[in-house]
């Protein structure tokens, strides 16, 4: 079985479609979807990095400063 990587696109209907070189032939196919990713490993890596690093600070209970009862409501009804 012959494989060929092809750019496509999916509409807001969910409807797959792409340009195929003239060699493939009709009739029916099999596809894999690989989505793009939404973040790249430098995003990743910062994510990582911020929640290991803060993860004592965000845990410690005397950084609660602000509790339920703070404050007033913003729309009283």
């Amino acid at each position: 079985m012959d494989s060929i990587r092809i750019q496509g696109h999916v509409d807001e209907q969910h409807r797959l479609s792409a340009d195929v070189p003239g060699t493939v032939p009709p009739g029916p196919v099999t596809v894999w979807i690989a989505t793009s990713p939404q973040e790249d490993e430098a995003g990743d890596a910062w994510m990582n990095g911020v929640s290991r690093d803060w993860a004592g600070e965000l845990a410690d209970v005397r950084q609660d400063i602000y509790t339920t009862a703070d404050g007033e409501p913003v729309d009283p009804a």
